[in-house]
């Protein structure tokens, strides 16, 4: 018996000294996260800042209190444009506004009419 408990003991140490590991790497590694969706954040900044007029920025600020997700749609779609050399001068805020207008009216709308 004594045996079996030595070797219980053993798997018993062993598998707290994992999960000890594992709570120290988890901090860590969401920590790099962190870091890296910062990094990616000022890049994507920086990038508006070379695309957008003031005013243009200002208004995707403004739309991004009510839907963020859009917003962060656009602002990948200009920075690809920019990227690929579609974009010749910064865009305006008309020139945002009309976009912003095109994409909204591509959304579909649902009705749901009961009877």
């Amino acid at each position: 018996m004594s045996d079996i408990e030595e070797i219980r003991r053993r798997r018993m140490q062993e598998l707290q000294q994992q999960a000890a590991q594992q709570a120290q790497q988890q901090p860590q590694d969401a920590q790099a996260q962190e870091q890296m969706r910062r990094e990616l954040e000022a890049q994507k900044r920086q990038a508006l800042l070379q695309i957008l007029t003031p005013e243009a920025r200002s208004r995707l600020a403004n739309l991004r209190l009510t839907k963020p997700e859009f917003v962060d749609q656009i602002e990948l779609q200009l920075i690809q444009l920019a990227q690929m050399g579609r974009v010749k001068s910064k865009i305006t805020d008309e020139q945002l506004k009309e976009l912003l207008r095109k994409l909204a009216g591509q959304k579909r709308d649902i009705n749901i009419t009961w009877k």
